[in-house]
């Protein structure tokens, strides 16, 4: 028999969950494409940069794991190597990248211009922020003292080697709401630039919002960005923002200026009992 007492909670978002690069640093998320680029060239297979970025977002392994997985890769491989590459050749890729990517991490470092005054609304509304990362602790040490520097210090920081599994798993977003001491999950809104984001927060009942122009899946400078027609932009954008509602995001910003718009309409729906 159903319970017809239990009611939906109504009360405001608690807390914002930021991924890192390509949202809340690293305008374009550089820092780990070129990587996966020398990482597998190491191995004399030649990737493309859209392949490279095509499962951003995971823990570093599996990122490098699904690589491999492209048809196109596993045909490169057997030809290079004379047979299929296996979790071998996935450690060793990985064992590779780590000092690549530390060695590349700060450079890459930059906070996203919308940042400050984002995180400004943030403290204003008594919201506390966590947030994810396919990084590793090692890695995350490095980030996140560049970014205390440039004035953005996370009350939570997660990275997927903390958890069982990276996204799309939700553990890394349960592990924030644990730190953060916040409950129920629709209390939260996970904010991404990837499509593994996106299900990141899908799969952890928190809203879920894609962020386009600093995106990995935009891939661009802010200088290209700048630079672009405003129709082609337009058409870039449209092109994310569908991407980023086919993987089912509940919203989809341009940048991080519009997240006062975004936390009161989703705050608007939560009073009227609405859920992710």
């Amino acid at each position: 028999m159903n319970n017809l007492t239990k009611s939906n909670y109504t009360g405001k978002l608690k807390a914002v969950i930021f991924d890192w690069a390509g949202t809340t640093v690293d305008f374009g998320c550089f820092a780990p494409t070129g990587v996966f680029i020398e990482v597998f060239r190491q191995k004399g297979i030649e990737i493309t940069m859209e392949e490279a970025r095509g499962p951003m977002g995971m823990h570093k392994r599996d990122h490098i794991r699904i690589i491999t997985q492209y048809p196109r890769i596993v045909q490169e491989w057997i030809k290079k190597h004379e047979r299929p590459c296996n979790e071998d050749d996935i450690e060793e890729m990985f064992t590779n990248f780590i000092p690549l990517q530390l060695s590349v991490i700060e450079k890459h470092s930059a906070i996203i211009p919308e940042l400050p005054e984002a995180l400004k609304v943030i403290r204003a509304m008594d919201m506390k922020i966590g947030s994810t990362t396919g990084y590793n602790n090692e890695m995350m040490e490095l980030l996140t003292a560049a970014a205390a520097k440039q004035g953005y210090i996370a009350d939570s920081v997660v990275c997927a080697t903390d958890v069982p599994a990276g996204r799309p798993a939700p553990w890394m977003a349960f592990k924030n709401a644990e730190n953060l001491g916040i409950y129920p999950m629709q209390a939260l809104v996970k904010i991404g630039d990837t499509i593994s984001d996106i299900k990141e927060g899908i799969n952890a009942g928190m809203w879920s919002v894609g962020v386009v122009n600093s995106s990995n899946e935009m891939g661009l400078t802010l200088n290209e960005i700048n630079l672009l027609e405003i129709t082609e932009l337009a058409q870039f954008q449209q092109k994310i923002r569908a991407d980023y509602f086919d993987a089912g995001a509940d919203y989809v910003i341009d940048s991080l200026a519009e997240i006062e718009e975004l936390i009161i309409l989703i705050n608007e729906r939560l009073a009227l009992g609405d859920k992710p």
